[in-house]
C-alpha cells in the first residue's frame, strides 16, 4: 500500500516527471547528433548512478545490500536499458516529438500487465473503453507511418514498432520496481534508483564496446550544445525527474504516478516544434488526444472509486 508522504515532496516529484521528463525528449534528439545511443546511455547513466550513490551515502543510506542491488539492476535493465535504447534509436526514425506522443500510451501498458491490480482496473466499463481507446489513437499513429510516403525509403515503421516494444518495456520494469525492489527500501531511500541507473550503464557500455562505438566516439568533435544537453539529461532527467519517479511509485499508486503521459507529450511537442522546428501532422495530435481521452477517462473512473 502507499506510503504517506508530504503533499509538498510529492508535488515537486510530479512536475519533475511531468515537464522536465517531458522535455528530455528533444535534449536526447540533440545529443545523438553527436553520441552513438549506447555510448549516450552508458556516460549518462554511469555518471547519474554514481552521483545518486554518493549523495545516498552522505545521507546515510545502506548501499551494499544484496538484495537492494540485485533487485534494483533486474529493474534498471528492464525499466531504463531497454526503454531508452529503444527511444534513442527509434529518434533515427521519427521525431522526438511523435516519440513523446507514442510513450503516452505506456499508461495503457501499466494497467493492462499490472495483475495484482486487475479486479480494481477493469471492474467497470468505463475503463474497458479507455483502454480500446487508447490502442485506437496507438493504430493511429503506426498507421500514418506505415502508409505515408518516406524520403529516401525510410521505414518509420521501424520506428514505431520499436516505440511500441519499448512502452512495454518500461510498464514491466515500472511495476516490478513497484512490487519487488519498494520492499528492498526506506520510503525515503533513493540507492536503488541509483543502483538501476549503474544496471542500466554496464549494459549500455556492454554494447557500446560489442558495436565499436566506444573506439569511433570523437569527444573533441562533441559541440558544445551537446555537452549541455547531455548534463541536462544526468542532472534533470536522470538524477531528479528518475528518482523522482522511482519515489513516487514508493508512495502514490502506480497509474496515479503513470499520469505523467498526460504532460510528458504536451511538452515534447510544444518543445520539438518551437526549438527543433518539428512538423507535427494532424493525425499525431488526433491520436494523442484520443490516448489521453483514455487515459483521463481510465484515471478518472478510478478516482470515483
Amino acid at each position: 500500500m502507499p506510503v504517506p508522504a508530504s503533499r509538498l515532496k510529492i508535488a515537486i516529484a510530479y512536475f519533475l516527471i511531468y515537464v522536465v521528463w517531458g522535455s528530455t525528449y528533444f535534449f536526447i534528439g540533440l545529443c545523438l547528433h553527436d553520441f552513438p545511443p549506447f555510448v549516450l546511455g552508458a556516460i549518462r547513466f554511469s555518471v547519474a548512478g554514481a552521483a545518486m550513490l554518493a549523495i545516498c551515502k552522505l545521507h546515510g543510506e545502506r548501499l551494499f545490500k544484496r538484495g537492494l542491488i540485485i533487485k534494483s539492476a533486474v529493474s534498471g535493465i528492464v525499466l531504463l536499458f531497454i526503454d531508452q535504447a529503444v527511444i534513442m534509436f527509434a529518434q533515427r526514425f521519427v521525431s522526438s516529438s511523435l516519440v513523446a506522443i507514442m510513450a503516452s500510451s505506456t499508461t495503457l501498458w501499466i494497467m493492462l500487465l499490472d495483475i495484482p491490480m486487475w479486479k480494481q482496473n477493469f471492474k467497470s466499463p468505463a475503463t474497458v473503453i479507455g483502454i480500446l481507446l487508447g490502442f485506437i489513437g496507438v493504430s493511429l499513429l503506426y498507421l500514418e507511418q506505415l502508409y505515408n510516403e518516406k524520403p529516401n525509403g525510410s521505414h518509420h515503421e521501424y520506428g514505431m514498432l520499436l516505440l511500441i516494444g519499448g512502452c512495454i518495456s518500461w510498464a514491466c520494469g515500472t511495476l516490478y520496481s513497484k512490487y519487488k525492489t519498494a520492499t528492498e527500501e526506506s520510503t525515503d531511500g533513493l540507492a536503488g534508483a541509483a543502483w538501476q541507473m549503474l544496471g542500466a550503464s554496464v549494459m549500455f557500455s556492454i554494447c557500446a564496446g560489442m558495436t565499436g562505438d566506444f573506439r569511433n566516439i570523437q569527444l573533441t568533435s562533441v559541440s558544445q550544445y551537446t555537452w549541455l544537453s547531455l548534463a541536462y539529461l544526468i542532472t534533470f532527467g536522470s538524477m531528479m525527474a528518475y528518482t523522482a519517479y522511482i519515489w513516487l511509485l514508493k508512495v502514490r499508486p502506480a497509474t496515479e504516478v503513470a499520469t505523467h503521459a498526460y504532460v510528458n507529450p504536451v511538452v515534447a511537442v510544444i518543445i520539438g516544434v518551437g526549438l527543433g522546428h518539428e512538423d507535427v501532422t494532424l493525425i499525431q495530435i488526433s491520436g494523442l488526444a484520443v490516448i489521453l481521452l483514455s487515459i483521463m477517462l481510465v484515471n478518472r473512473r478510478q478516482n470515483t472509486e
